[in-house]
């Protein structure tokens, strides 16, 4: 027998892609009479509601409360035992719940993982596709990780309502999921991650100032959960090192600068933390060249970029919470 499963859509102002996202979700090859889809209209001030009601499925709508507050009503109302979430700019292959639901078949697993997919033509956008196929590399070696994106997530619905769902604390698409993620892992629970459920993201950020903002509000909320958890600062499943050493580099150069002016020891300083962070670069340049040369050969420049967001940002979240 399949598992009766669950899809929940949080939605707000989803009228460019609602539509694209609920049509792959009816058109799954996995049994119509074992699956529901659950769209959680988070307050939306378009034709989100009106263009979701069109599609036979389940529509719930609450006043605009955020993707964390919208997931959990969806899992209340839920009847599946098992729950899957996806994004309103998410369209999944016509596999994905058969690939979601497959790994719970081993009843020592709480969590499943899917994986990206894009088809934009923006460097910044392949950039970021690039970003996730390095992560998807490393999660491919893990028997048991502890990240799981709600692009692409799934649970075991009772695990997922014995933990309180999603911490409503976060009121924004931010970092909430990476929090539900390390409370698993703490308690001992197993996720596994299975690139072959694959969803096509259609808004990964395509300008650079749109990327460098999302990368900020990434380190400032990661900053918010890393307070909770501060053992996955130093190492977790999903985020390779080499970013993190990219951070730490980027900023000894950025403080040697002045001081190689009066000095050749900040000028030795400032060469010897530039040279690390190319050093650090090559690893997904190489990937990059791989899978998308030109995108490959932009890869230094882009995370510089990258390191220096994400940097401001944590710092600016370690700045704030220290008086919270």
């Amino acid at each position: 027998m399949p598992f009766s499963i669950s899809v929940i859509i949080p939605a707000y102002n989803a009228e460019k892609t609602i539509g694209q996202c609920l049509h792959a979700l009816k058109q799954q090859n996995y049994p119509s009479a074992s699956y529901e889809v659950i769209l959680v209209d988070d307050g939306s001030k378009d034709a989100t509601g009106e263009i979701a009601r069109t599609y036979d499925i389940k529509y719930l709508r609450q006043e605009n409360s955020g993707p964390a507050t919208a997931r959990n009503k969806g899992a209340m109302a839920a009847k599946g035992e098992i729950i899957l979430f996806t994004d309103s700019d998410c369209v999944p292959e016509p596999d994905w719940i058969r690939e979601m639901a497959a790994p719970f078949s081993d009843k020592s697993v709480m969590a499943v993982k899917g994986a990206y997919r894009n088809r934009q033509k923006s460097i910044v956008a392949r950039f970021a596709q690039l970003e996730f196929e390095e992560r998807f590399e490393m999660l491919k070696k893990a028997a048991s990780i502890d990240m799981v994106d709600t692009y692409s997530a799934g649970f075991r619905k009772d695990a997922f309502l014995q933990l309180g769902g999603f911490d409503t604390s976060f009121p924004v698409a931010n970092n909430e999921d990476t929090e539900l993620s390390y409370r698993m892992s703490k308690l001992g629970f197993k996720m596994v991650f299975n690139p072959n459920a694959i969803v096509f993201h259609l808004h990964h950020p395509a300008s650079v100032k749109r990327y460098a903002r999302l990368k900020f509000w990434r380190g400032y909320w990661r900053t918010v959960v890393y307070k909770k958890f501060p053992g996955k600062m130093l190492k977790d499943t999903y985020t390779p090192q080499t970013l993190k050493l990219q951070i730490l580099f980027l900023f000894l150069f950025l403080m040697s600068i002045p001081f190689s002016v009066f000095s050749l020891t900040g000028l030795y300083a400032a060469f010897g933390a530039g040279t690390f962070f190319f050093l650090l670069s090559l690893p997904l340049m190489i990937l990059g060249v791989r899978k998308d040369c030109l995108v490959g050969l932009c890869v230094p420049f882009l995370l510089v970029l990258r390191a220096g967001a994400l940097g401001f940002g944590m710092l600016w979240g370690m700045a704030l919470t220290r008086f919270h």
